[in-house]
């Protein structure tokens, strides 16, 4: 039986369920939402994918590629910010208040790829700091959809429970490395440590293709080695409320510029407060 077979609660929600999703996703630090696309989007969002990573891979030689401002290049991606279903959920995220899209990202992984550490998204606001700081101290929630599906073989995530809270502690046998960004075997270097399966507490995720994977910023995460033989396909976004205002931001690129004025007029709204990612900025002490 996989380790989450286990929990005493909940996690696997149907799209409709959207009260249980964020009271789990609160709760927990996680939560699944089954059938969140149409196996019609889904096979669009592969496409997308594909059409703009794959030219990466195969200039470059590299079997895996994460895109950072995926959804600037793709308004495919763009159009699921009109799809009520998905932005249902993503304003109970925000508690109903007014969100703007905070950040969005592609992963192209062909199989044979290795594991990816634990971590975790959050990180301090401590100069210099960067962009991926600002962004991932939004309050805002990943909302990822592994497009072949994923388990821990084809190079699926893993996750810990409940380690989404300011107090939680390193698993047991395991301390954090600087800043809490991830944990080390005690005895070992202090190193991120990854592997996915020797981890107190930790559960592989297990979802479909058009299942969506909701997570907090906080919630410690890792990436199982892929021994699959399907490239793996992904891509996600999140929301912050517009009422997070950083001590610091960025110029806004050209690229997120030009995809804010060629939003359809419905998405607009949820696009004006975008600010893309600002590329090598590092914040200034004042």
């Amino acid at each position: 039986m996989p380790a989450h077979a286990t929990l005493p609660y909940r996690f696997e929600f149907d799209k409709n369920e959207v009260r249980n999703i964020v009271e789990c996703n609160k709760q927990h630090g996680f939560a699944i939402v089954k059938g969140m696309l149409p196996p019609a989007m889904v096979e669009m969002l592969k496409a997308e994918v594909r059409r703009v990573l794959e030219p990466v891979i195969q200039s470059s030689g590299v079997i895996t590629y994460t895109h950072t401002q995926f959804i600037e290049c793709s308004p495919v991606y763009a159009s699921l910010m009109a799809y009520e279903p998905y932005m249902q959920i993503a304003r109970a995220l925000n508690d109903d208040e007014p969100i703007t899209l905070n950040r969005s990202a592609a992963i192209y992984k062909k199989a044979g790829c290795g594991p990816m550490a634990w971590h975790t998204d959050w990180g301090p606001l401590e100069h210099p700091y960067d962009t991926n700081a600002v962004l991932n101290n939004s309050g805002a929630n990943s909302m990822w959809f592994y497009l072949n599906g994923i388990d821990d073989v084809r190079g699926g995530l893993a996750i810990i429970p409940d380690s989404h809270t300011e107090d939680w502690n390193a698993p047991e046998g395991f301390a954090f490395t600087k800043h809490n960004k991830s944990f080390y075997r005690k005895g070992d270097a202090p190193a991120p440590h990854t592997r996915m399966d020797d981890v107190p507490g930790a559960m592989p995720v297990i979802a479909e293709p058009g299942d969506m994977i909701l997570f907090a910023e906080r919630t410690y995460h890792g990436v199982y080695p892929h021994l699959g033989t399907e490239t793996r396909l992904s891509c996600g976004m999140s929301f912050r409320k517009i009422s997070y205002k950083p001590e610091q931001v960025w110029p806004l690129t050209e690229s997120a510029r030009r995809f804010i004025d060629s939003s359809a007029p419905e998405i607009k709204p949820l696009v004006e407060g975008y600010i893309g990612m600002g590329g090598d900025w590092r914040s200034v002490a004042r």
